[in-house]
């Protein structure tokens, strides 16, 4: 990262480089089977931020995982109760309904009593992680996840 100024009162100019990522290669029908095989899993990311939803959407769908996308707690329900996802990654702090009301109706749900629902939220205090294994939470990770940590977990609960 560099920092540029023309002296006081002129702005700031802050300059940070990432480095490119190599092409990921074609995802094939084959690749897909042969990825679900290794415990890839149908996944509903709700988020109302939709870069971040989409971002992570994304990168599960780079691992094989088949993703559905919601941005508010009704849309989550919605689709939850639709497509019966293996996995939910559920933000708190959602508009409409919170991510703790969405677990505690989808917990009420025997057709998604298997599904496994992460936390994935800005809110990472003591009481917040309280709050979201006494709605039904399985796991709960703070914004912003490392995508690895969140690979890792996938994986473990396939």
């Amino acid at each position: 990262m560099e920092a540029f100024s023309a002296g006081l009162g002129q702005g700031s100019e802050f300059v940070i480089r990432i480095p490119a990522i190599a092409e990921s290669p074609m995802l094939t029908d084959e690749t897909l089977q042969s990825g679900m095989q290794h415990g890839t899993r149908r996944v509903l990311v709700v988020d109302d931020n939709v870069d971040a939803a989409e971002c992570i959407g994304v990168m599960l769908e780079l691992k094989g995982h088949h993703v559905e996308i919601a941005y508010d707690g009704f849309a989550a329900v919605e689709l939850a109760k639709r497509d019966k996802p293996d996995i939910i990654l559920l933000d708190i702090g959602l508009p409409g309904r919170d991510g703790y009301e969405v677990a505690k109706i989808l917990r009420s749900d025997s057709d998604l009593v298997h599904t496994k629902i992460i936390a994935v939220t800005g809110y990472g205090q003591d009481e917040d992680r309280r709050r979201s294994k006494q709605a039904g939470m399985d796991e709960h990770l703070t914004k912003p996840v490392n995508p690895d940590t969140l690979a890792h977990l996938l994986q473990r609960l396939a």
